[in-house]
């Protein structure tokens, strides 16, 4: 007996995929409770939609194996994202204090904190198990500067996650699943006009 098996629709199958980007932005918010782990939740949650994307199976457990390969360096990544957010807050207490050339050297740390989040989810995007961080960091500083249209994307992304937990609070967790996908598209979409 032949195996007759009805294609999905073009409708159902992207369907199935941004409801695959909400279920791993909830696999990263848990997988960033840990403060500094957020590089290597996000690196794991690419990782997964790249394999769904790709028509490649993988569920948690995979996701889960990721996040312990990528969290062997990432977690100094997550440390120095924490180090210069706290560098910015210091930059802007300084400009609300009324420093001279303060509102100049504000507008500065603020670009680059975007720059660093931006760098740092294209680095995500990319990450395999047994990259190392730094290389894929460096590398994704040079994306960030030379696909400035990319990195607006993704800077929209980051935006919508504020917005959504400013919003409605419990909405954030899935979007990062959302933002990781941006994340992923943009990487392509760099890689195929190269």
């Amino acid at each position: 007996m032949a195996d007759v098996r009805a294609k999905p629709s073009v409708f159902a199958e992207r369907f199935g995929v941004f409801a695959e980007c909400l279920l791993t932005g909830v696999w990263i918010a848990v997988a960033s409770l840990g403060v500094v782990t957020y590089p290597a939740a996000f690196a794991a949650g690419a990782r997964h939609l790249r394999r769904r994307t790709g028509q490649v199976g993988g569920g948690w457990r995979e996701f889960a194996g990721d996040f312990r390969a990528a969290l062997r360096g990432g977690w100094l990544v997550g440390f120095a994202g924490w180090g210069a957010l706290v560098a910015a807050w210091v930059d802007v207490r300084a400009v609300r204090a009324g420093l001279p050339g303060g509102p100049p050297v504000g507008a500065v740390g603020l670009f680059a904190v975007l720059g660093l989040v931006v760098a740092g989810l294209r680095a995500a995007a990319v990450w395999a198990p047994g990259d190392r961080w730094r290389p894929l960091l460096a590398a994704a500083g040079r994306r960030t500067v030379l696909d400035p249209g990319g990195s607006f994307l993704l800077v929209g992304g980051a935006v919508l996650v504020a917005c959504s937990a400013l919003l409605i609070a419990p909405l954030a967790v899935p979007v990062l699943g959302a933002v990781a996908a941006a994340a992923v598209a943009v990487e392509e979409r760099y890689r195929r006009r190269r």
